[in-house]
Parts: structure tokens; C-alpha cells; sequence
């Protein structure tokens, strides 16, 4: 099916700054700049300096900085982690993947990991958190860090979505001992494949996912520090995501421009509930624009076949998925939430019309 708005619209993003991506083509391509060249060097060091941090390291995509995080923060065998029972797959299979395990926590209102829940979880074996920033709102990382730091806890931050974002002026990715960046082309920074990065104050991690990245190698000195992986950024999306990131503040502003008109057309609608958060200080980037109908697939349903593609993610929790084998200990929030939820469209390539429409088919619905 064909939909008046789309959920996102790469090719629209494209034609947005075509020229700009083009000179960039040419100059790497014509170079033959493919693989850690000057452009993945620039995009690190100006990813770093956006969030706040004294390092960022690109990689392959967002698992690959959970995975090398984790590795990095010698989280292994016997140890567990805790993790939003709410979130994607891949942050609970990193911890699978170094061989700890995961230990589920429910979600809050907000969609991220419910902050009265997690010192109820913690055993002597619990060695590591990773607080997922869902949507482009950020966990509530002050409370976060005093637990973490009470227990002995290390953070990885989940800010795969929200990038951007932050809390009393401090972004994402820069509370933890890394930050984990996915620049997957859905994403708020999108490249046009797969993509992630960490970010860390921390010079010895950042060191460690540098040379695991390459298969363990030191690039500068050619000497091998352990059996690595093959997940370095490539060369060209660094160059088209280093441009981007130019542009990404003032697409920032344009997601929450289309987040107020959302606000203002639903927030009398009693059985939509919306993503905006009564919280002093905290930023929101509207990676996604989530809300939750009371009226689950019906709401969904009606949208997509009056022209909107929606999103509804998550429907079935992922610890539900037998395979996976996964400890459910009962998480009444996510399982709520998982009915519920619905993503709308949300990009910096909507038109008005485009938003108008959206608009005028959730409040047909509901008949306002």
C-alpha cells in the first residue's frame, strides 16, 4: 500500500541536502577513501564534541557498541546486567552475547527502565545497567547514577534513540561509562546502512573498542591486543554522517515543532496518552513519536488504512519469545504498554499537509 505519509521518507531526506551529500561522494570516492580514513577520524572527533565527551569511536551499528562495551567493562561469565524488559532485542542479546546474564526490569510511563524498580533487582552478582533512552527521552540518569554508584554498577547507556538528548544539559551518552549511538538509516541520525559509535571520558575504552573494532588491531602500530571483531564504521557513511550532523540541530528543532502540533491537536483526547513528560530538565528529540491508545490495534489499524503508516512495535514483548529464553518475572507495564503503543509519523521530511492529515485522521477516530 501506497500511504499519503509515510513513516519516514529516505528519499525525501536525500533531496533535503543532495548537493552536500554529493560532494561528499565525490571527495571520498574519487580519493578512494574507503576504509579509516580522515572522514571517520572527523566524524568521531565532532560526534564527541556534540555530546559532550572526551572520545566517540564509529562502528558497525548500535549492537556493535553494547557488545564492545560491555566487553570493554570486563562484564563476562557469572555476571549479570540489568535491562529494560521494554526495549529492542539487541541491547539483552549483547549481554547474552559476553555471556552474562540479563536481568529483566519493568518500564515507567515514559517507556524507560522504572527507577523504583531497579535496587529490588540487584543481586551479588549484579555487575552492570543499561539504561535504555527510548524514543528520544532519556532514563532518569541522576537517580541511575546515585544507585550505580551505591552498588558499584557500571552503566552502558542505551542512547541508540536519542541522541541529542539530556538532562539538566547533559546529552545522552555522556553519563555512563560509554554512550551507544545506532546511526541505522531510521534512525534520528541516519546513515544510508548501518552505522553505530560509543562515547566515552573514558581513555582506556575507548582505546580497547578502537582495536577490538579491527579485529584487535592497534591501526597506528600494527600489533594485535586480543581477538577482535569486524565492526569498524565504514569510511563513506562517516562522511555522510559527519555532514549530517551539521544539519542535526536544526532538525531537532523540526521534530519538536511537529511534537507540539501532535500536542496541541490530542491533548484532550482522554484515551491517547502522549509523550510528553512532566519532567524539570529533561529534553525530549522525538526520535519516535510514541503515544498509547486505549484502543490498542483498532486505533493502529484505522490510521494505516486511512493512509498513515504507523509503526507498533514491541507488541509482543521480547522476553515472551520462547526461543530466547529469557526469565519473565512479571512486568505489568511493558505488558500494558506492548498492547497500546503506536508510533506516528515523525521526520523532518513531513510537509504541513502531510502533518494536517495525520492530525485529521487520529481525531476522526475519535470523532473530535
Amino acid at each position: 500500500m501506497k500511504y499519503f505519509v509515510p513513516f519516514v521518507n529516505p528519499a525525501a531526506n536525500y533531496l533535503l541536502i543532495k548537493n552536500e551529500l554529493e560532494t561528499v561522494y565525490h571527495e571520498i570516492m574519487s580519493k578512494g577513501d574507503l576504509v579509516y580514513r580522515h572522514q571517520l577520524k572527523s566524524f568521531e572527533d565532532n560526534l564527541a564534541k556534540f555530546v559532550g565527551t572526551k572520545y566517540a569511536v564509529g562502528l558497525n551499528s548500535g549492537y556493535d557498541a553494547l557488545h564492545l562495551s560491555l566487553r570493554a567493562a570486563g562484564i563476562g561469565k557469572g555476571d549479570e546486567v540489568m535491562v529494560p524488559a521494554h526495549t529492542f532485542v539487541a541491547t539483552c542479546s549483547a549481554i547474552v552475547n559476553v555471556g552474562a546474564t540479563p536481568v529483566l526490569v519493568d518500564v515507567g510511563k515514559d517507556f524507560n527502565i522504572d527507577i523504583i524498580q531497579i535496587e529490588k533487582a540487584i543481586t551479588p552478582r549484579t555487575k552492570g545497567i543499561i539504561p535504555v533512552h527510548l524514543n528520544g527521552f532519556m532514563a532518569d540518569m541522576p537517580v541511575i547514577e546515585k544507585i550505580a554508584e551505591k552498588h558499584n554498577l557500571v552503566i552502558v547507556e542505551d542512547a541508540c534513540q536519542s541522541l541529542g538528548s539530556f538532562i539538566h544539559g547533559k546529552k545522552a551518552g555522556a553519563w555512563g561509562l560509554t554512550g551507544c549511538f545506532s546511526f541505522y538509516p531510521f534512525k534520528i541520525l541516519g546513515g544510508y546502512g548501518d552505522g553505530g559509535a560509543i562515547t566515552t571520558n573514558n581513555e582506556s575504552v575507548a582505546l580497547f573498542v578502537k582495536r577490538m573494532r579491527y579485529n584487535g588491531e592497534d591501526r597506528e602500530t600494527g600489533e594485535y591486543h586480543g581477538h577482535g571483531f569486524t565492526c569498524i564504521l565504514d569510511n563513506l557513511q562517516a562522511g555522510f554522517l559527519d555532514l549530517k550532523l551539521k544539519f542535526f540541530p536544526e532538525w531537532i528543532k523540526i521534530r519538536k515543532s511537529i511534537a507540539e502540533k501532535y500536542w496541541k491537536a490530542f491533548s484532550e483526547i482522554p484515551d491517547l496518552f502522549l509523550p510528553h513528560y512532566s519532567k524539570p530538565g529533561f529534553d525530549h528529540v522525538y526520535q519516535n513519536y510514541v503515544v498509547r491508545a486505549k484502543q490498542g490495534n483498532e486505533f493502529s489499524e484505522y490510521l494505516k488504512k486511512n493512509g498513515v503508516e504507523v509503526l507498533t512495535q514491541f507488541r509482543k514483548p521480547y522476553y515472551k519469545h520462547t526461543e530466547l529464553n529469557l526469565i519473565d518475572r512479571g512486568f505489568p507495564e511493558t505488558e500494558q504498554l506492548s498492547k497500546e503503543v503506536c508510533s506516528l509519523p515523525m521526520c523532518v521530511e513531513l510537509t504541513e499537509e502531510q502533518i494536517a492529515y495525520v492530525i485529521k485522521v487520529v481525531r476522526g477516530f475519535y470523532g473530535k
